[in-house]
């Protein structure tokens, strides 16, 4: 098996997460910031975690904690850009990406699924 850092969905979504912590360095409010980058740190974290356990059912199991992190930063960008901590365009941007991550990780777990059968 490849490493975890030779997988498209890991780069994607540290991409997204590095570019998250940029664009929320003046966000005002410290406990939404807080919760918004655990979450976006979360996803690649689980991916290349579970990859490192050396079992599909262990790798499976992370996705899916990466996919339900994926989901909690798209919750937060919608709220966020509703209370005003974001711009609307941006949040839609960050919206959009969150949602072709989740799209490569449910990719994934079906890849790794099949496999097991």
């Amino acid at each position: 098996m490849e490493a975890f850092e030779q997988l498209e969905v890991w780069k994607r979504s540290s991409r997204l997460c590095v570019n998250l912590y940029k664009f929320l360095r003046s966000c005002p409010d410290k406990g939404f910031k807080d919760q918004i980058t655990r979450a976006a740190l979360s996803i690649p974290s689980n991916i290349a975690e579970g990859h490192e356990r050396n079992s599909r059912a262990e790798y499976r199991r992370f996705l899916k904690i990466a996919k339900g992190s994926c989901g909690e930063l798209r919750t937060q960008l919608y709220i966020g850009s509703e209370v005003g901590f974001l711009e609307k365009r941006r949040a839609a941007e960050y919206i959009n990406e969150s949602i072709h991550v989740i799209k490569m990780i449910q990719g994934l777990i079906n890849s790794l699924a099949r496999s097991e059968r």
